[in-house]
């Protein structure tokens, strides 16, 4: 099946790839990729909100 999404190829040690195979299965996504972008946007949305509350406490002083 075709995309017109960017692609790229990332490499990984055996102990990352297990853990995203684990949270693969764990979540049920059919396919790695599927896996891999969820945790992208998860890690992403977390540095966000840490940021978010970081200029918070930095604005209450």
């Amino acid at each position: 099946m075709a995309t017109n999404r960017p692609r790229y190829t990332v490499s990984v040690d055996d102990e990352l790839f297990q853990r995203i195979e684990d949270f693969r299965y764990e979540h049920r996504y059919q396919t790695r990729s599927q896996a891999t972008v969820e945790l992208i946007r998860l890690g992403l949305e977390a540095l966000k909100k840490e940021q978010t509350e970081k200029n918070n406490t930095s604005s209450d002083k």
